[in-house]
């Protein structure tokens, strides 16, 4: 297995299992504009959309509304997002063995600091790009490109590890590897990953050459 210098991640169903409190608030969302009671199955399909994307979808009235209600209610939806189990150990054997620790995600960064630095996760990352950092997004290279510049890194020496179709797209755009994210992955087309993880625990095996 090829050593790499940098480890990029995404964070929605990678980092964090953030599908309950997406997807049950959005159940409640359906119930409230359509009056229709659906299944945590049904909304699954919506798990990697962005976020206006389901309400374009969903054919809801006034969208940008509706929208802003659903991020109240993930908000307060009270088990919020948690760390996969196991990443705490990854992250810190990689910063102790000097592996570069990066994050591409299209969350706006208000979400982020919510999820992601009330955690101290973001003490482990060298580089964060966030929506707002780039003009395109994820499945367009430059997300991971930016980074990789930050990282002051070539495309061959990272791996980007995601859940979603499109985190795939962009890491062959960007000319990087991919890494699978099963454990969060609820992706229905098949992804052809250049390695897959079952569990974060597996990522370990990136330190052995």
């Amino acid at each position: 297995m090829k050593k790499y210098k940098a480890i990029i991640y995404d964070i929605d169903g990678t980092l964090l299992d953030t599908l309950k409190m997406n997807m049950y608030p959005l159940m409640k969302i359906i119930k409230e504009e359509k009056g229709e009671d659906w299944t945590f199955e049904q909304v699954l399909k919506f798990a990697a959309y962005p976020g206006m994307k389901v309400m374009e979808e969903l054919g809801v009235k006034d969208q940008e509304k509706t929208y802003a209600r659903w991020v109240q209610y993930v908000n307060d939806y009270e088990e919020g997002a948690t760390l996969f189990e196991g990443f705490e150990e990854v992250l810190e054997t990689f910063k102790n063995k000097k592996i570069k620790q990066a994050i591409v995600s299209s969350k706006v960064r208000e979400q982020y600091e919510i999820d992601i630095v009330s955690k101290g996760i973001d003490q482990y990352m060298e580089a964060v790009i966030l929506e707002d950092d780039t003009t395109f997004h994820k499945p367009h290279p430059e997300p991971l490109l930016k980074c990789i510049e930050k990282l002051n890194l070539k495309p061959e020496e990272v791996i980007y590890i995601g859940d979603a179709h499109s985190d795939y797209e962009a890491s062959k755009n960007a000319h990087i590897d991919f890494g699978l994210a099963r454990w969060g992955s609820v992706a229905t087309q098949e992804i052809s990953a250049t390695l897959a993880f079952k569990q974060p625990k597996e990522l370990l095996r990136l330190l052995k050459k």
